[in-house]
């Protein structure tokens, strides 16, 4: 695990920030998939022309790369906090923990209002238990 700990309280606490960055994330993917298909497309219909002097993919080549940065840099946020990013899609994120002198994971899935559930390290969202109040 990461090394650092979460109670439940403290991870309730920075979900609201989990969930601005997990939708930043997912916004991110979208347009990435979005300006890759369509790059491919341009490239496919461009293969039977003869290239001129410039390369007509620079700009969208570059943008497809800011985006990979930037994705990359909210990746490694969630990383320095502590926190596992489990699922871009989904918004599956889990914060190591301690229960009952068990490193656990505190598994919370975006929509959800609060930390409900808890997890073996081993045993991934399907073996998700409900916390005990």
């Amino acid at each position: 695990m990461s090394g650092k700990y979460f109670t439940v309280e403290e991870a309730n606490a920075w979900l609201p920030v989990v969930d601005q960055e997990l939708r930043k994330l997912q916004s991110l993917k979208r347009n990435f998939e979005s300006k890759y298909m369509e790059l491919r497309q341009k490239k496919e219909e461009d293969a039977m022309t003869t290239p001129g002097d410039q390369d007509p993919y620079f700009i969208m080549e570059a943008e497809l790369e800011f985006m990979q940065m930037e994705a990359q840099g909210l990746i490694a946020g969630f990383q320095l906090k502590g926190i596992e990013l489990k699922d871009i899609d989904t918004g599956l994120v889990d914060f190591p923990a301690w229960m009952d002198g068990q490193e656990v994971l505190l598994c919370w899935k975006q929509g959800e209002d609060a930390i409900h559930y808890y997890h073996g390290k081993h045993d991934g969202f399907a073996g998700r238990k409900p916390l005990a109040d």
